[in-house]
């Protein structure tokens, strides 16, 4: 709980910052006009929780690759723009096992948050193939 204050603290800062390095207005002025990431969250090691970077978020919508992201240096992403409607986001990093979320958008306005924690592959996990389910006697 801590953390998705101080993410969604962070997400905040960096978006008002940004708007008032790019405008010139000071603190509170203009920023009704900053848009809210639609989707935004981080990924963690699950174990030791340090940020994982270069994590490929893939958000989905009706089986149909929607839009891509990348997790930055602090293991945060965002989606911008998108519609509402229900989402499957699914986190792939190369070492670790994929993860899938689902999460439903109410109103293009609305923002929602998704953290996500990712396991290593163990150098044993394997799945079965077909031949494991036969008796070749």
């Amino acid at each position: 709980m801590k953390f998705k204050a101080l993410l969604l603290a962070a997400l905040m800062a960096g978006a008002s910052g940004a708007a008032h390095a790019n405008n010139g207005n000071p603190p509170g002025v203009g920023e009704e006009n900053i848009k809210k990431a639609d989707v935004a969250g981080g990924v963690q090691h699950h174990e030791n929780r340090k940020p994982l970077v270069n994590v490929t978020v893939t958000a989905y919508v009706l089986n149909r690759k929607e839009k891509v992201a990348t997790t930055d240096a602090a293991g945060n992403y965002t989606f911008d723009d998108l519609k509402p409607g229900t989402y499957k986001f699914v986190f792939e990093k190369p070492g670790y096992r994929k993860v899938e979320r689902t999460k439903t958008i109410a109103r293009a306005d609305e923002a929602a948050e998704l953290n996500v924690l990712m396991e290593e592959h163990s150098t044993y996990d394997f799945t079965p193939g077909p031949a494991h389910f036969f008796d070749f006697q």
